[in-house]
């Protein structure tokens, strides 16, 4: 049997142990207990809705934080100048807590899609900028010295030379990156929307209620599981496969 699957397996004999020393279902209930709310719930549309309106915001963050922070990270590795004025800026916001940003956000442009995709963004760029101006600080110089003796056209030069040795830097800086932005959603949700899984998380909290609490965490960590290990390990093991070779 596949090891990641007996991981699972044992992670779900530890909630069985840990529900049955508890003694209390409102506390935590045992995993069966969670299949029929989890069809109600299905059934009736809720939580495909709430989980397809949570993953727009993940994507939409995700393909943004990605975007920027290649271009800027790409940049600032490249030339130390530009690195010199933008890295204060960089530690700043690497060290401003995600829950900051997400309400002056929410205070400065509204409780709105807008407000918050930006407030993900603007929490994960910091990370994906370091990630990818490290990689672009480790180049080889040879490979540079070569391009530049064919005279290779800045375009072809970052298609041929750049990218394919930032590619394990990228893939990294995705994998972590999917990792933190679907929880800050979740955050963002909680605090400013009206749809969602933390949206939903936050309105059963308020009820006390944790068997729907976790079948909203867990249906959305399933989702995200799959995304992990269906795309994109895969695709980190196809780009580091050059250097392997």
């Amino acid at each position: 049997m596949n090891v990641r699957i007996l991981s699972l397996l044992g992670l779900l004999a530890l909630w069985i142990v840990a529900a049955w020393m508890s003694g209390d279902p409102q506390v935590l209930p045992m995993p069966h207990s969670l299949l029929r709310p989890l069809w109600v719930e299905t059934s009736s549309g809720e939580l495909p809705y709430h989980l397809l309106r949570t993953l727009i915001r993940v994507l939409w963050a995700f393909v943004l934080a990605m975007t920027l922070g290649l271009a800027l990270g790409l940049v600032m590795g490249l030339s130390d100048r530009v690195n010199d004025w933008l890295d204060p800026w960089l530690v700043v916001f690497l060290n401003l807590p995600a829950l900051v940003l997400i309400v002056l956000c929410y205070l400065w442009i509204g409780l709105n899609e807008t407000a918050a995709i930006a407030a993900v963004t603007l929490n994960k760029i910091p990370n994906v900028t370091t990630i990818i101006r490290e990689g672009a600080r480790a180049l080889n110089p040879d490979l540079k010295a070569m391009a530049q003796v064919y005279r290779m056209r800045w375009p072809a030069y970052l298609r041929h030379v750049v990218f394919p040795q930032l590619a394990p830097f990228i893939a990294g800086a995705a994998r972590s990156g999917i990792a933190v932005i679907w929880k800050i959603v979740l955050v963002v949700e909680f605090l400013g929307r009206s749809n969602g899984v933390g949206f939903q998380i936050h309105l059963y909290f308020q009820l006390f209620d944790v068997v729907h609490v976790l079948i909203y965490a867990l249906s959305f960590i399933a989702v995200m599981l799959a995304v992990e290990w269906i795309l994109l390990q895969p695709a980190e093991r196809r780009v580091r496969r050059w250097r392997d070779a």
